[in-house]
C-alpha cells in the first residue's frame, strides 16, 4: 500500500486494502494510517474522515491526526487545521514537530505570517522543539514578503539554537537579499555560506547570476558560471538562459553565441527560451538572416517557433521598414499554427503607420477587432499618434473614445498622444481643455511643451481664467508641495502667466518619471 502510496497511485494501494480484506487479512492501525495519510496527500479529505469513522474497532492515534492536518493545511483548510490542533489538544495528544510544522506551512501559503509566528511560539511554550524545516519554511516567506531583516535575525535565532542553517536557508536570505536590492551583503553571505562548509548549489548560483545580470554585471556572473563548472556544481537550462539574455541585452551577442554554443557541448539542453532570447538578440543586432538560421535550427532540435520567435523577427522588419516581409512573418505563424496575438498585430499596426500606411493600418485594427480579440492601447495607440501628426484630431478623439467603449481601458500613453494632437493641432480649444481635465481626473500630468501651447491658446484668447482653473488642477493631482504652489499662486494673482508657466514646466520635470 505504501508504495503505491509513494507513485500517488492512492486508489491502487485502494485495491490492495480490498485483497487484505477478501483474504482475511485483518487491517492494523497501521494499514488505517498509511490510507489515510495517502488519501489526505491527494486533498481526499472527506473519504479519509469516511474511512475513519467506518473502520470498526479503529481508534484514531497522533499519526492519524497529523496526517488530516497535514492534509487540511495542503488544501488550504488552515481554520479546519487549526480546529483540529484544539481537538487533539482537548483530547490529550502530544502535538509534535510534524504537526506544527504542517500547520506553519500551511499558514505562509496563505501569507498569514504573523499567525505562522504565533504557532511557532505556541510550539515552543509546549516544549517542542522547531527543526531546519521550521525555520526554512518561516524564513523563505519573510524573504518573498521582502522582510529579509526578520528573515536574517530568525536565522540567528536557528543558529543560537545549535541547529546550523542549511543550503534552502541561505538561499531564501540570499534570494529575499537579491530581490530588495542588497546585492552586495547577498554576495558577502554567498561568501559566509561556502566558508561554513554550506555546498551552494544550483538554485544558489541561478538567484547570484540573475541578480548579477539584471545590474549589468556581467562579468561577476561569468565568473559564477566558471566557479560553477569547477565545483562540479549542476547547471541547468536557466542559469545559461539568463546569461544568453544579460549578455544579448547589453549586445555582447558573440560571447551570448559562445554560451549557446557551450550548453550543446556539456549536454544542456536548450529550450524555446534559449533560442528565443538569442534570436532577439540577432534581430536587436541587425543580423537577421542568422536570426532565421536559428528558427530553423531551432525546429530540426524539435522545438516549435512561438509567437515570441515570431514577434522578434517581425519587429525589426516593423523598424526597418520592410513591411511585405513584416506581413509574411504574421501569414507564415498562422501556417504554421501559431496564431498571431494582440502583441503580434499590435506590432504590425506599429510598423505600417511608422511607414506611413494609416489607413492600412486603421483596416488591419478592423480586421482584428472581427476575430474577436480585445484590441489594447498597444494596437490603438500607434493609429492615434499617427492621426495626430496629421492634424486629423478628430477621427484619433474617435478611435480613442472606442477604445474606452471596445477594448482594453486607455493607457497613460494614449491620454499623452491625443493630448499632445489636440494641443498642437489647431483644433477646437475648449475639446482641448475638456480633454485636459479628462486626464488629469484619471491621476496623469500632462507633458509641458503641449501644455504650454494650450496656455498660449487660451491667452490669445483672454481665457485666463481656464488657464488658472487647468494649473490649479494640475498642482492638486500632482500634489505639488506648499511652497511650489505658493510660487505659482503668486505669479497667477499679479498675472505674470509666463513666470508661472515656468515654474509649472520646472516642477513637472521634475516628477516626469526617467528612463535609465
Amino acid at each position: 500500500m505504501q508504495g503505491f502510496i509513494e507513485e500517488d497511485d492512492v486508489d491502487g494501494a485502494l485495491r490492495i486494502k480490498e485483497l487484505m480484506v477478501e483474504s482475511g487479512c485483518a487491517l492494523t492501525t497501521v494499514s488505517v494510517n498509511v490510507l489515510v495519510n495517502g488519501l489526505c496527500r491527494e486533498g481526499r479529505i472527506e473519504e479519509a474522515l469516511r474511512f475513519i469513522y467506518e473502520e470498526e474497532g479503529f481508534s484514531p492515534d497522533q499519526v492519524t491526526f497529523n496526517a488530516l492536518v497535514s492534509g487540511l493545511c495542503r488544501a488550504g483548510l488552515i481554520k479546519q487545521g487549526l480546529e483540529m490542533m484544539d481537538f487533539m489538544l482537548g483530547k490529550g495528544f502530544d502535538l509534535d514537530v510534524y504537526t506544527y510544522n504542517s500547520l506553519i506551512s500551511g499558514l505562509c501559503k496563505l501569507g498569514e505570517i504573523d499567525e505562522a509566528v504565533e504557532i511557532l511560539n505556541h510550539m515552543v511554550s509546549r516544549d517542542c522543539s522547531p527543526n531546519t524545516v521550521t525555520f526554512n519554511t518561516l524564513i523563505s516567506t519573510l524573504c518573498k514578503e521582502s522582510h529579509v531583516e526578520a528573515a536574517t535575525e530568525l536565522a540567528r535565532v536557528l543558529t543560537s539554537k545549535g541547529l546550523l542553517p542549511d543550503v534552502c536557508t541561505f538561499n531564501s536570505l540570499i534570494q529575499g537579499l537579491c530581490l530588495t536590492g542588497n546585492r552586495e551583503i547577498a554576495m558577502e553571505l554567498f561568501k559566509e555560506m561556502k566558508e561554513k562548509g554550506c555546498e551552494p548549489d544550483e538554485f544558489t548560483y541561478s538567484i547570484l547570476i540573475e541578480s548579477l545580470c539584471s545590474d549589468k554585471r556581467l562579468k561577476e556572473a561569468l565568473m559564477l558560471l566558471k566557479e560553477m563548472e569547477k565545483c562540479g556544481c549542476a547547471r541547468n537550462v536557466v542559469v545559461y538562459n539568463t546569461l544568453i539574455d544579460g549578455l544579448c541585452k547589453s549586445n555582447r551577442i558573440a560571447e551570448a553565441e559562445d554560451i549557446f554554443d557551450q550548453m550543446e557541448m556539456l549536454g544542456v539542453s536548450r529550450s524555446s527560451v534559449t533560442y528565443n532570447t538569442l534570436i532577439n538578440g540577432l534581430c536587436m543586432s541587425k543580423r537577421v538572416e542568422e536570426a532565421a538560421q536559428l528558427m530553423d535550427q531551432m525546429i530540426m532540435e524539435g522545438l516549435k517557433p512561438d509567437k515570441f520567435t515570431y514577434t522578434s523577427m517581425l519587429k525589426y522588419f516593423c523598424q526597418q521598414g520592410d513591411i511585405k516581409k513584416a506581413a509574411d512573418i504574421v501569414q507564415n505563424m498562422t501556417l504554421n499554427g501559431c496564431e498571431p496575438d494582440i502583441v503580434t498585430y499590435g506590432t504590425l499596426i506599429m510598423g505600417l503607420c511608422k511607414a506611413g500606411r494609416v489607413e492600412i493600418a486603421s483596416k488591419l485594427l478592423r480586421s482584428v477587432q472581427m476575430k474577436g480579440i480585445v484590441l489594447t492601447p498597444h494596437a490603438y495607440n500607434p493609429v492615434i499618434q499617427a492621426l495626430c501628426k496629421r492634424k486629423r484630431t478628430s477621427e484619433a478623439m474617435r478611435l480613442f473614445r472606442e477604445m474606452m467603449e471596445k477594448g482594453d481601458p486607455p493607457d497613460a500613453i494614449s491620454y499623452k498622444i491625443l493630448f499632445r494632437g489636440l494641443c498642437n493641432g489647431g483644433g477646437p480649444i475648449q475639446e482641448a481643455v475638456d480633454f485636459t481635465v479628462e486626464m488629469l481626473e484619471k491621476g496623469i500630468l500632462p507633458e509641458f511643451p503641449s501644455f504650454g501651447f494650450l496656455a498660449e491658446g487660451l491667452c490669445s484668447l483672454s481665457r485666463e481664467d481656464a488657464l488658472v482653473e487647468l494649473m490649479n488642477m494640475v498642482m492638486e493631482k500632482g500634489r505639488f508641495s506648499q511652497s511650489e504652489t505658493s510660487i505659482i499662486k503668486g505669479f497667477l494673482k499679479i498675472q505674470k502667466f509666463n513666470d508661472a508657466l515656468a515654474n509649472l514646466a520646472a516642477i513637472l520635470d521634475r516628477k516626469r518619471p526617467r528612463r535609465f
